[in-house]
């Protein structure tokens, strides 16, 4: 399993339900669909488990979403920020 860092020390297992949420959020209202936002979790997990961690830190992950949601809807990306 992979587990997430969070900024006060705690740990807990990667969610990608948990991202799908904020993701839909910041997406709200916005010609982002559905497959989009599956294809960008998908990316940002495959990277994570490539990388061989089985811990990566939250800031990490922002990092990673961050760089995909900027090229898919920048109007979304100020949300998520």
């Amino acid at each position: 399993p992979l587990y997430v860092v969070k900024k006060d020390g705690r740990r807990e297992e990667f969610q990608a339900g948990k991202l799908r949420g904020g993701l839909r959020k910041a997406c709200n209202k916005r010609p982002v669909s559905s497959d989009d936002i599956d294809d960008l979790i998908r990316h940002v997990e495959s990277t994570l488990r490539a990388e061989a961690k089985n811990e990566v830190e939250a800031a990490v992950i922002g990092e990673l979403v961050m760089e995909r949601l900027f090229q898919l809807d920048q109007v979304a990306y100020v949300r998520f920020a």
